[in-house]
């Protein structure tokens, strides 16, 4: 008659191990598919940030690099797009997408896309260069043209999904 094997000492509990290991490894899968999300915005900023970097080149070659009109350009039709989009999919649009979908667009595209970053320092670039009165223009026509563009891009959706503005 051969004894029990104590060797694992008093402690061993083979369900608890499996019950952490199992633990450690759906936390694991969760993390790798959570990475498709990241994969996604990360597409939608290379789009956004290409999209941006070849309309801020043509706005300079049509319009000069004196006034940072490219940018203008950029914030203003990035905010139509992200107002436009965010309505139009929203929880009483018209259009039903995923989240993935629209945190690809409006995270992603318009994240890369828009250029506040660049709007701030041109900002202070021409308050250091003693240009008071087109870094006055730039930010109040930035901040103005903005909120109109996203108005309209609301409006829109809103008319497309068939709902009245409050």
């Amino acid at each position: 008659m051969s004894s029990p094997d104590l060797s694992h000492g008093p402690s061993y509990s083979p369900p608890r191990k499996l019950a952490i290991g199992a633990a450690v490894i759906m936390a694991a899968v969760a993390a790798v598919a959570d990475l498709g999300i990241y994969f996604w915005i990360a597409a939608g900023s290379a789009l956004g940030g290409v999209t941006r970097f070849w309309l801020s080149g043509l706005a300079a070659r049509l319009w000069g690099e004196t006034f940072p009109w490219g940018t203008l350009l950029i914030n203003a039709t990035g905010s139509f797009v992200i107002g436009f989009f965010a309505t139009l999919t929203g929880p009483d649009g018209r259009m039903f997408v995923g989240s993935t979908t629209r945190q690809f667009v409006m995270v992603g595209i318009c994240g890369g896309y828009t250029t506040f970053s660049s709007f701030s320092l041109q900002s202070l670039n021409l308050l250091n260069d003693g240009e008071w009165l087109s870094a006055g223009g730039y930010i109040g026509g930035s901040a103005v043209l903005c909120l109109f563009a996203v108005w309209v891009g609301q409006t829109l959706a809103v008319g497309l999904n068939g709902l009245k503005l409050l």
